[in-house]
């Protein structure tokens, strides 16, 4: 029994078409009893998809069967052609030659055995790919959940040890943690099941506690449920269980990040021998391309444009399946009763959900939407800085047509070219243009209000412990937590005292305290905040003393700050790697260009007179001295340092933030390092 969030069907066909067509095929392949299908079968259930295990195999083996039936048609075309193109001649295998009787046999069953053969290992090909592909889903959605769980599985225990000790009862606590998907993700939605079973399928929760035990996909949230359910039924301390849990928790939590940074640590050694690979790919080939008569260009090009981005591209993928990014988008949903919409969820210029449900029914309503987007639009003219600082990608809506205009008034003033000629004979120049100025128009901007974006959310949590730890002192006096709000906001200074501030006078004007408490958070949006109010909001409603679960949320967010400065550090010196190693080949690239490149094609030329050769022959017979003296080989060289300026750049930020964007400003300082230096390259080369 599952509760399906989303289910595949809708990627084949329409229905159970496909399933149902196929079934009798899947009968008779699988066994119903077998290891692949219970595997299967139980992967769908920690996947949350709703398909039963017959059906879902049985459009697995429709899209197998469908795109092998096709890759076989297209391998039989593929081996007729090589055998009537490539393999037109007498067969030969190892070097053997054959008698006449036997060559005449071999000749009459060339040509069906390459076709059968062809047709084979394509068809194979896309059955497997068809069908595992599909097969894999419940297993990458199983993995991300599972990782999902276990991230947030410490907040999570926090979050119902601070309910416990606030007084609620264990259904109360269940409750509470399925109620709380905004917050608390996949972890609320495994205990949405154990809820659901208990509401409407007459099953006590012991026995489901027990069973989501069984489907969770997380080991580490199996053996809580399991425990709990210990206490449960020896009646226990359930408090002192939370805390005991709590604190293993936290400890598992720090363990698994100094685990992720080792690995980051590797990584960063391996990302210094890769990145310099096609550095000394692309001397060698040089050094080819000059002692014999062999052009190498093709292979500069593939190493240059092809391979640089690759490894850079897959050396990411594989930092993102180590790194565990924050879960959750950090916005509180409001009560399912309150009849109030969440503020600052979506780009206010473009939120019109409330006055939506009432448009048509009077034209009243129409003006109030006309006036509410003619109001929007308004404030962000008023205010466009405040606004691209909240939502930073935004920014490119305006930038991206400033680069075009740029780059067609370039053109159009013959500063900029179309042709490769152009770009060979001032690669310099053609670059800057091309690339650098609509880098410029577009990631400056983007950069300045990304890292605005950053600082000021920084400057919450950077004393959220500090301020917790204040309220829960002022609350254990005896003040309400109200009062503890205006007195931290009063004796405390910085946005997080100031944003006190304004929800203790929301809560003077009317606003009740959830509510306020909800919006500053959504101003905000950071999951780690909206675990922190969540965990508040939820305790204030059953008692204005909650000095204790105000502590546990100041050691929550103590045992991030720990994290957080521990990752920091440590990532401090894979970045420090990753932008020297390219400063190195920065270096090793502008020296060979000056030093190497040059005086070879200088030699080159010296060789070719004294010894009479040919222009066509001898050493550096295709590469010729203009060659490397000219634009082809620093446009190349150029463009080598540029994209991996942006790779390294990119990698850097992605390690220190687990954020693509963290890299914006990296890749603008690089790339005119980049720029830079190649100036200074060209003014030396008098080129």
């Amino acid at each position: 029994m599952s509760f399906a969030t989303d289910s595949p069907s809708g990627q084949i066909g329409s229905g159970n078409t496909f399933g149902d067509a196929f079934y009798p095929v899947y009968k008779r392949l699988f066994d119903e009893d077998g290891d692949f299908v219970a595997s299967v079968d139980t992967k769908l259930a920690e996947a949350r998809m709703g398909d039963n295990v017959e059906m879902f195999l049985s459009k697995a083996l429709a899209v197998g069967l469908i795109a092998g039936g096709a890759l076989t048609a297209v391998g039989l075309l593929i081996g007729v052609l090589l055998v009537t193109v490539v393999f037109g001649g007498a067969p030969s295998f190892f070097g053997l030659t054959f008698p006449e009787p036997i060559l005449t046999i071999v000749q009459i069953l060339k040509i069906p055995f390459v076709v059968l053969v062809s047709g084979l290992v394509f068809g194979s090909t896309g059955f497997l790919t068809g069908f595992g592909s599909l097969v894999s889903v419940p297993y990458f959605r199983s993995s991300a959940r599972e990782r999902e769980i276990n991230t947030l599985l410490s907040d999570s225990v926090s979050f119902m040890y601070a309910l416990s000790i606030g007084g609620l009862n264990q259904l109360e606590i269940l409750n509470a943690m399925a109620t709380s998907e905004d917050t608390y993700g996949e972890v609320s939605r495994e205990f949405q099941t154990i809820v659901r079973e208990t509401q409407y399928f007459d099953i006590d929760y012991r026995t489901a506690i027990r069973n989501q035990a069984l489907r969770t996909p997380s080991d580490e949230l199996s053996q809580f449920l399991t425990d709990m359910l210990s206490i449960v039924n020896s009646g226990g301390d359930m408090t002192r269980f939370l805390e005991d849990q709590k604190n293993k928790q936290m400890r598992t939590a720090q363990q698994q990040q100094e685990r992720i940074l080792d690995t980051l640590e590797l990584f960063g050694e391996m990302y210094m021998t890769l990145s310099l690979f096609p550095l000394l790919l692309i001397i060698i080939l040089v050094v080819m391309e000059l002692m014999t008569s062999a052009s190498q260009q093709m292979l500069l090009l593939g190493v240059t444009y092809v391979l640089i981005p690759m490894i850079s591209i897959g050396f990411l993928v594989v930092i993102s399946t180590v790194t565990q990014d924050e879960p959750g988008d950090g916005f509180l949903e409001p009560d399912s009763d309150s009849g109030t919409e969440v503020t600052g969820k979506n780009i206010d210029v473009l939120d019109f959900s409330f006055v939506n449900q009432f448009v048509g029914e009077h034209s009243i309503f129409d003006k109030i939407k006309s006036k509410e987007g003619t109001h929007n639009v308004m404030t962000v003219i008023k205010r466009p800085h405040i606004f691209f600082r909240d939502y930073p990608m935004t920014v490119l809506i305006v930038t991206v047509p400033v680069s075009l205009v740029a780059l067609v008034a370039a053109l159009l003033l013959g500063w900029a070219n179309l042709s490769i000629d152009a770009m060979t004979t001032s690669p310099l120049r053609e670059t800057f243009m091309w690339f650098y100025l609509p880098m410029y128009i577009n990631l400056v901007p983007l950069t300045v209000f990304y890292e605005w974006n950053v600082r000021s959310r920084r400057g919450v949590i950077g004393s959220l412990s500090d301020n917790l730890r204040k309220l829960a002192s002022a609350n254990e006096t005896g003040m309400t937590l109200l009062e503890s709000v205006k007195v931290v906001s009063d004796t405390s200074s910085g946005t997080l005292a100031d944003e006190f501030d304004a929800m203790h006078a929301k809560v003077r004007y009317g606003t009740d305290l959830k509510t306020a408490l909800r919006e500053f958070n959504n101003d905000y949006h950071i999951p780690r905040l909206a675990r922190t109010v969540k965990l508040i909001s939820e305790a204030q409603e059953a008692s204005n003393q909650i000095q204790h679960v105000l502590s546990t949320a100041a050691q929550a967010s103590e045992n991030q700050d720990d994290i957080d400065r521990e990752r920091i550090s440590r990532t401090r010196m894979q970045v420090a790697i990753i932008l020297m190693t390219y400063i190195t080949l920065l270096g090793v690239m502008a020296l060979l260009k000056v030093q190497f490149l040059e005086k070879m094609g200088t030699l080159v030329t010296e060789v070719g007179a004294n010894s009479g050769s040919a222009p066509g022959g001898g050493m550096g017979g295709q590469f010729q001295s203009e060659l490397l003296q000219g634009g082809f080989m620093s446009m190349l060289f150029f463009h080598a340092v540029t994209i991996q300026a942006l790779a390294s750049s990119f990698i850097a930020g992605y390690v220190r933030d687990i954020k693509i964007l963290a890299g914006t400003k990296y890749a603008v300082g690089l790339t005119t390092l980049a720029l830079i230096v190649w100036i200074a390259v060209t003014n030396m080369g008098g080129a």
